[in-house]
């Protein structure tokens, strides 16, 4: 069993020489003024979440975009800050960029182009060349941030997901004793779907700057190996899942991410977390209520909306849980400035407001929607509470709130309604998956899991509570480290 401390000593015995660094646009802290003082706070990440435990046990420095109104008023002249605040584990970097070249960078070329290009969930992907410029001038800031920090040291770069396609090559050809992973948190598409992007062949080239490039499952590795043989010229080593392409070779492995299940059930049951469940059932009058949840950022490939309509159609098919069953969907809304996520808010707020009209009664309503950033000890009391959680994603790698529902319920009680386009249903396999787009099955999902005997729960809980602690976020930093350390003795 994959620990902190085992991490550290893995560390220790494999990277002792090298720095170790961490890349990513979204930083893990941000600093905020609430009023006069300056808040530290966790951004609503998956990448970050999972990352951070990492970060503390093996130390190192984590490069990020800064974007909090505070963030440069407690670095130092480096634009270092040490962080977590309450335990300084290691460092944070912060790269400055406009508000010109977060909008075409960010919210352009990496929203707009690689996220719905990698996502099968039928969002076009709009591709603009100054959107695109803008990416490669981004992806040259982080860079120099990079190589300003590693100066003449031996490194291990760690960059992470799509934002940064092109960091690997720039390292690479600046410093070639660098040793470089990446790891693309979203899937990966067929060679037809990414085909149309005007410049497959340069996102390519970037990502096989790489010594190690890690997807969540051994599919997408497929995929990208696919993609590759279609644009561009590379030799392609199938049975060692390997490309080599201008003398470099890199690496293409599978490393199904998760999370810290040990901080995530041991807080479950903590004496915050109590208080605040019978602080929720009192504020949404959930006493006598069966509880259904969604956690999730607000996004058009979350499936929310067929989710939604899966409950529509489940208290129209059985009446006889109106007025008993409560849904929660709790999200942090994101990237709102982009066209097709107004559109999606607008469609969820109004089918929670259609649905709620059609069922509600005076002391009563089917869904309540927090559109918010919930406090930790908020998620870990839906958590607990709930009869049952839905993940309905469209396309996902991953998806990380499956395994934080099910490290959270030390009851062995609850019941998770999967959709199979996520990478965890390969792992969590005594979920209920439903196809999202099957509104019907849907919504015979939710009615299953209301119905299903506590026996039948429990067993389905432990044992995926038992893949999800054994395969936790140690291991998978484990994994890579251990494939890192490779390049440096040159297995």
């Amino acid at each position: 069993m994959w620990t902190r401390k085992s991490l550290q000593e893995l560390m220790t015995e494999k990277l002792a020489n090298h720095l170790f660094m961490v890349v990513s646009n979204r930083e893990p802290y941000i600093h905020t003024f609430v009023g006069e003082e300056i808040k530290c706070v966790v951004p609503a990440s998956g990448l970050t979440v999972a990352l951070d435990p990492v970060m503390r046990a093996c130390g190192g420095t984590w490069i990020a975009h800064g974007a909090g109104d505070a963030d440069r008023d407690v670095v130092d002249s480096a634009s270092r800050v040490k962080v977590p605040p309450e335990d300084p584990s290691y460092y944070l970097k912060r790269v400055w960029l406009s508000k010109e070249e977060e909008n075409g960078y960010y919210y352009g070329f990496a929203n707009q182009a690689l996220w719905p290009l990698c996502h099968v969930s039928y969002t076009r992907p709009e591709f603009q060349e100054s959107q695109w410029n803008t990416y490669k001038r981004v992806n040259a800031l982080f860079a120099k941030s990079v190589l300003e920090e590693v100066g003449d040291r031996n490194a291990f770069v760690f960059v992470q997901d799509y934002h940064l396609a092109l960091l690997p090559r720039i390292l690479r050809e600046a410093n070639p004793n660098i040793i470089t992973a990446q790891f693309w948190h979203i899937p990966w598409p067929n060679p037809e779907a990414f085909r149309i992007s005007p410049w497959q062949e340069e996102i390519l080239d970037g990502l096989l700057g790489n010594d190690l490039l890690g997807f969540h499952i051994r599919y997408h590795c497929n995929n990208f190996l696919d993609t590759v043989d279609r644009a561009i010229e590379a030799r392609i080593d199938r049975d060692r899942y390997e490309v080599t392409r201008k003398g470099v070779t890199t690496r293409v492995h599978p490393f199904p991410i998760s999370v810290d299940f040990e901080a995530i059930s041991g807080e479950t049951d903590s004496k915050e977390v109590l208080v605040e469940i019978d602080r929720l059932k009192h504020q949404w009058r959930l006493e006598d209520c069966l509880l259904g949840l969604g956690l999730d950022r607000i996004d058009y490939t979350k499936g929310i909306p067929e989710r939604l309509k899966a409950l529509d159609r489940f208290l129209e098919k059985n009446p006889e849980y109106r007025e008993r069953l409560v849904f929660v969907q709790a999200g942090v809304p994101s990237r709102v400035h982009i066209d097709s996520y107004k559109i999606l808010n607008e469609e969820i707020n109004n089918l929670v407001e259609e649905i709620n009209w059609k069922y509600e009664s005076d002391h009563w309503k089917p869904i309540i929607y927090a559109r918010e950033h919930l406090a930790p000890e908020t998620l870990a009391a839906l958590r607990r509470m709930t009869n049952f959680c839905i993940v309905s994603s469209l396309h996902d790698g991953m998806n990380l709130v499956a395994k934080e529902f099910v490290a959270g319920r030390n009851d062995e009680d609850g019941v998770l309604i999967l959709s199979p386009f996520t990478g965890a249903a390969r792992e969590l396999t005594d979920a209920l998956l439903v196809n999202p787009y099957a509104i019907d099955h849907f919504a015979e999902a939710i009615k299953t899991a209301l119905e299903m005997p506590k026996e039948e729960r429990q067993r389905r809980m432990r044992r995926m509570r038992t893949v999800v602690q054994e395969n936790n976020i140690y291991k998978w930093a484990a994994d890579i480290i251990t494939e890192l350390a490779k390049f440096e003795f040159g297995q």
